[in-house]
């Protein structure tokens, strides 16, 4: 029994203890701004003819260019991957950028991700090319769109309209995007940082509501 003991505290329990600080490098830890205060949305219409606003939101942000249908297969895999496990959280919205003239492929895009999941949190909205140019330019990412005004990655917007992002391991610059394309970028890293988003409102909201307490 002694010897079983001592074999699993020599190397079960170190194994133990690194997997799990190995899967949690950004644990807990605050994710960077990469651009702050970026532009709120323009008076830009879903399909039900609503408006929509980062403000006071979590938001993923992607921009699915001409080209939706033929990458129809990402917004499938983001959905899988976050947005499923995540949507029922009341201050989290997907807001895809949308080039006016996409509305069908849009609503089939919608049609079917709506029979597998509940998507009242994903919303679709659509600008004009110079419109949807401009917003991206203002957010100072490295990437370019695309020749169809779209991009495989989304990208994490906090409550403030600030834009978040990790720092890469030994490299000066930040990943700004997560590829819908790779699901192991979205079942890694993205979920790692989408965490490290929520514990950081969820932590805000406890210490303000003990703070509410002693006044």
């Amino acid at each position: 029994m002694k010897k079983n003991i001592v074999l699993f505290t020599l190397f079960v329990l170190p194994i133990v203890a690194y997997m799990f600080f190995a899967s949690g490098v950004n644990t807990f830890s605050k994710l960077p701004t990469l651009t702050p205060k970026i532009q709120d949305l323009g008076n830009w219409k879903t399909l039900d003819g609503e408006s929509v606003s980062l403000d006071k939101k979590i938001t993923v942000l992607g921009f699915s260019g001409s080209e939706i249908l033929k990458n129809r297969g990402n917004y499938f895999n983001l959905n899988q991957k976050i947005y499923e496990r995540y949507h029922k959280f009341n201050d989290l919205q997907f807001v895809t950028i949308c080039p006016v003239g996409t509305e069908k492929d849009v609503a089939y895009i919608q049609t079917e991700l709506g029979k597998i999941s509940d998507i009242s949190h994903w919303k679709f909205v659509f600008a004009t090319p110079l419109e949807i140019q401009a917003f991206y330019d203002q957010m100072k990412l490295r990437e370019k769109l695309d020749e169809n005004l779209g991009t495989p990655n989304v990208y994490i917007v906090d409550k403030e309209r600030n834009l978040r992002g990790r720092k890469l391991q030994d490299e000066k610059e930040y990943k700004e995007g997560y590829s819908t394309f790779h699901i192991s970028e979205l079942s890694n890293e993205m979920l790692d940082d989408f965490k490290i988003i929520l514990y950081e409102y969820r932590a805000a909201l406890k210490k303000n509501n003990n703070a509410s307490r002693k006044i």
